[in-house]
């Protein structure tokens, strides 16, 4: 007989429909957890439900913004898991609201619920930072901190996979435009990491794997934005220049971009641009990254090629160069 004790472990995830999301909700599904998905309109969410068996994944009605409703996604939930993050403001959807208060609500009431907390934040959080999304990241860390110090926090560099914002966009541009902007040269160094080794790391999290403490999730190589940009034309099988843009053009460049309703460009995110986003010596040191969890690191010249080919001048049909 099964007790009711022996339910599998629920766990709550905020941001649960986004990008890495589905990831990571399929990653806890396929551990045997029953997942609850937090999301600003459920209704638009049924197609989470096919991440896991029947009645395993559901989705249920919550804003960071409205205290009440994150209390109610979080009632009975063993663990907590926060992706909800934004890389440009819009309206009452800005940084301050989700990555500093929205985060202290969600520590706040997994704390409440006597759950177990992961946060997402990024490498390069800072206070001090010139740009406002870095430094909402650093003061949101403080707030789950203040009220979980057991919490567990994800810094990733830029996460790639078949619906990433990242190499989806300059592959579709090089279709388009005669030539791929390098802002500041296209010296800044990232280190891009797989979103199914991502959400490893936060299922090996509810597992009760990991020490509290902030981690730092990178991939096996570290490239400079003209790598990504060359490795990206040259599977997508396009020559394109790479032209330098210097930092005060781009954003005056940005200034415009940025006042388009889904901005392809924002002055915040040139500033960000300025510092490099990749895993720490002191991170490596402590072992708190994806190689010391034991996660396996996937290449990205390994997964690029499994969704960039549409963007090849005749798809999949295109043949590779010798």
């Amino acid at each position: 007989m099964v007790m009711i004790s022996d339910k599998p472990k629920l766990v709550t995830v905020f941001g649960g429909t986004g990008f890495l999301g589905r990831y990571v909700v399929q990653a806890l599904a396929r551990r045997g957890y029953r997942v609850r998905v937090a999301c600003r309109d459920p209704h638009r969410a049924i197609w989470v439900q096919t991440l896991g068996n029947m009645g395993q994944v559901q989705p249920i009605q919550a804003n960071l913004r409205y205290r009440w409703s994150v209390d109610r996604a979080v009632a009975g939930a063993d663990h907590v898991i926060n992706l909800v993050g934004i890389l440009y403001e819009s309206g009452r959807q800005n940084y301050g609201a989700l990555h500093v208060a929205g985060a202290r609500a969600v520590a706040e009431a997994a704390a409440a619920a006597g759950a177990t907390l992961t946060h997402t934040s990024a490498i390069g959080a800072d206070i001090q930072s010139s740009a406002g999304y870095a430094r909402s990241k650093a003061h949101g860390e403080q707030a789950v901190l203040k009220a979980m110090p057991d919490a567990v926090i994800m810094r990733p560099s830029i996460v790639f996979g078949p619906e990433d914002q990242f190499f989806n966009r300059f592959a579709n541009m090089a279709r388009l435009s005669p030539f791929i902007p390098l802002i500041g040269g296209g010296h800044t160094k990232f280190q891009p990491v797989y979103a199914a080794d991502v959400a490893e790391a936060y299922a090996k999290a509810a597992d009760g794997e990991l020490a509290a403490g902030t981690y730092e999730l990178g991939g096996p190589h570290v490239l400079t934005f003209r790598e990504c940009m060359e490795d990206m034309l040259e599977i997508i099988g396009r020559k394109k220049m790479l032209v330098s843009i210097p930092w005060s053009i781009a954003r005056l460049q940005a200034s415009i971009l940025g006042m388009l309703p889904k901005p392809l460009l924002t002055v915040d995110q040139v500033n960000m641009l300025q510092t490099d986003n990749v895993v720490s010596d002191a991170a490596k040191g402590e072992g708190r990254t994806l190689e010391a969890m034991g996660v396996e690191r996937h290449s990205l010249h390994a997964i690029l090629p499994t969704y960039l080919w549409t963007y090849r001048p005749t798809g999949q049909f295109t043949q590779p160069q010798a």
